[in-house]
This record gives C-alpha cells, sequence and structure tokens, in this order.
C-alpha cells in the first residue's frame, strides 16, 4: 500500500521575543508539519526552521514536492529502514529527513498500539524534569520572565557583557537549578573567567561556551572547568560524538539537526558507551515535536523540552506540563493529537 503524504505550513508566536547570543531574536517559529498516512493510520512529523542554518519551510515544501512521488512509494514496514531511506533520498535536508522520521514512528507506533517508550522497551520512571528557559533580555526583563513562571530548573541564556549580573540578579529571586547556555558565544578567556563565578551562583552545567570549531579551546577548558560542559553546536550528527568526548562531559541532542529519533537512539548508546551525559533539547517545536523528545525521557539526564511553554499557541495536545515534570495522555504513537 502506498504512502500519501500532507504537509502544511504552522508559525507560532512566542510569549516573549525570543533572544539567544549573536544577536539573533525571532518572535515566532515557522515550522513544517508533516504527516504520513497508510491506510487508516497517519503519523505526524515536525521540523522547526531555523534561520542560522540556512533552513526554511518553503525550501523544505518544495524538496517534498521535487521528490513526492519517491517519498509516496516507500513500502512502509518499520521506521529504521524508513529513516535510512529518507537519509539516501535526501542527504541534503536533515530537518525534512526528521520530521518524515517522527511521522514514521508516530505512524509505526499507532499500528503497534504503543507508544514510543513503551516500543522501545523502556520504563516511565527516573525521568528528567524539563527546564524552562530565560532568553536574552534586560536584566529587569529576564527578572520579570522568571517571576512569571516559576519553575524548578532554568536555562538561562547568556553570553553578555553583563553575564555574571544577570545571574546573580537571577539568583536573588529563587534557588531554583539554574543551567547556562552560551549558544558558543564566549572565548576562551571568557570562559575561564566566568565558570568559576558561575558555579558559586549555584550552576549545574554549562551548555555550549565556546564556537563549535574550538576543539583546542575546548580540550582547554574541559580540563580546567569547575562545572560539567556540554555539547550542542559542536554535537549535530553521530559522527560528532567521538569529536567530543574528553572535550565535554556531556552531549546536547536536537533532533531535528541530527535528523530524527532514528539516529538519536543510536547517539545515547554511543554517548552512555563512552560515560557521557545525555541531554535532548528544544528547537521551539510545539507538542508534535515535543512529544518525540517526550518518549526519549526514561533514557536521558537532562531534558530541555520547553517549547510548548514558550510559544502562545499550540497545534497538538497530549503532553502535559505540571512544574517541570512530563507526563503523555496520548496511548500510541507520539501520544499527542492534532487540535
Amino acid at each position: 500500500m502506498p504512502l500519501k503524504i500532507h504537509y502544511r505550513k504552522i508559525e507560532l508566536p512566542f510569549q516573549y521575543p525570543f533572544s539567544i547570543s549573536g544577536g539573533r531574536t525571532k518572535t515566532h517559529q515557522p515550522s513544517l508539519l508533516v504527516a504520513i498516512q497508510l491506510g487508516n493510520y497517519i503519523g505526524y512529523g515536525e521540523a522547526p526552521a531555523i534561520t542560522y542554518y540556512d533552513v526554511t519551510v518553503e525550501q523544505m515544501i518544495a524538496v517534498i514536492e521535487e521528490k513526492r512521488v519517491l517519498l509516496e512509494k516507500f513500502a512502509f514496514t518499520d521506521p529504521e529502514r524508513y529513516w535510512h531511506y529518507l537519509h539516501h533520498l535526501l542527504p541534503d535536508h536533515p530537518f525534512l529527513v526528521c520530521a518524515f522520521d517522527i511521522a514514521g514512528w508516530d505512524l509505526f507506533g499507532k499500528m503497534e498500539n504503543k507508544l514510543l517508550y513503551s516500543l522501545w522497551e523502556t520504563k516511565w520512571e527516573k525521568t528528567p524534569l524539563t527546564d524552562y528557559t530565560i532568553g536574552i533580555d534586560t536584566i529587569d526583563r529576564m527578572v520579570e520572565k522568571m517571576k512569571a513562571k516559576p519553575w524548578p530548573v532554568y536555562k538561562i541564556k547568556l553570553g553578555t557583557t553583563d553575564d555574571i549580573a544577570i545571574v546573580e540578579k537571577l539568583r536573588e529571586h529563587t534557588n531554583a537549578v539554574f543551567r547556562v547556555d552560551a549558544n558558543a558565544g564566549w572565548t576562551l578567556e571568557e570562559a575561564l573567567l566566568k565558570i568559576p563565578l558561575l558555579k558559586k551562583l549555584g550552576i549545574e552545567f554549562i551548555e555550549q561556551p565556546l564556537a563549535k570549531d574550538n576543539w583546542e579551546g575546548m580540550k582547554v577548558l574541559y580540563a580546567q572547568s569547575e562545572l560539567p560542559l556540554l555539547a550542542d553546536e559542536s554535537c549535530v550528527f553521530e559522527s560528532d560524538i567521538e569529536k567530543c568526548y574528553q572535550h565535554f562531559h556531556g552531549i546536547n541532542i536536537k533532533l531535528t539537526k541530527c535528523s530524527g529519533i532514528t539516529p538519536a537512539r543510536r547517539m545515547i548508546e554511543k554517548a552512555r558507551a563512552l560515560g557521557m551525559k545525555v541531554m535532548m533539547g528544544s528547537m521551539n517545536e510545539c507538542s508534535v515535536g515535543s512529544a518525540a523528545i517526550a518518549n526519549f525521557l526514561p533514557q536521558l539526564d537532562y531534558v530541555d523540552m520547553d517549547g510548548p511553554l514558550l510559544l502562545t499557541e499550540d497545534i497538538a495536545k497530549g503532553i502535559v506540563f505540571h512544574f517541570g515534570e512530563i507526563s503523555i495522555t496520548g496511548n500510541s504513537g507520539l501520544g499527542v493529537v492534532l487540535v
């Protein structure tokens, strides 16, 4: 039975303008929602468009139309085989491969009438709390955002000249766990100066302190850092994990960047074999992409899946947030339904 491909563009507004280091700010998150239909079953997937990776929704739609015949002729039996087909069909489009890979897993889970974490034979226990991200802004506005959302774990975006002052001021208002994401915004000298000060302020770990290709700097920082260091921009694909070993203490996997659920499962296995911590992160997905992350929770040390909390609208339901704790209300596939 052939597959049928459907898609649509979604563009959901942020509650606050979302800013990270390098002066990058956005007010809406454009994403591509895809659906693959096999008989009476439909699987959904999502790929957010990220400008600093030169990926747009329009570009992904153009690729779908160009490859539609080949995308729909695939004889779907299992999602891993589907990912390999997509990986070779669309080698230059990992974001789009991710969207279809998520949809393939959602479809397969619905056909098997199981949630993904159950298909993977993991138990819903010892699941980490998700953080809530405080984007770069004036110090007063960052305090306002934090106080407006009482939460047990915050990720604080840094990479400014006021980094220490920001954290000091935020710390005055809460004893919550703080994580810092510099988004490659520091030099080695800045990192060596700031990390000891941040440790005194109760920071749990630092995400991507240096430029993604500054391996020599990371080797020095890894040897001297008083806080754990997690790779984000430096760890995109499976092949990056070995590079990150002994440069970072852990990795942050982004489903969209690595090309989906299928390679992410292998990345976790590789990282664990090297004794590295594993985090999975958000690219501001709505509840469709966030549900894919949620099914990995039993396998993770840390998670950042606050996309639906940062957006003021959503297109799906089934993921429930309760003061950092996550639950899935659906009973098959990703566990979400469109609204």
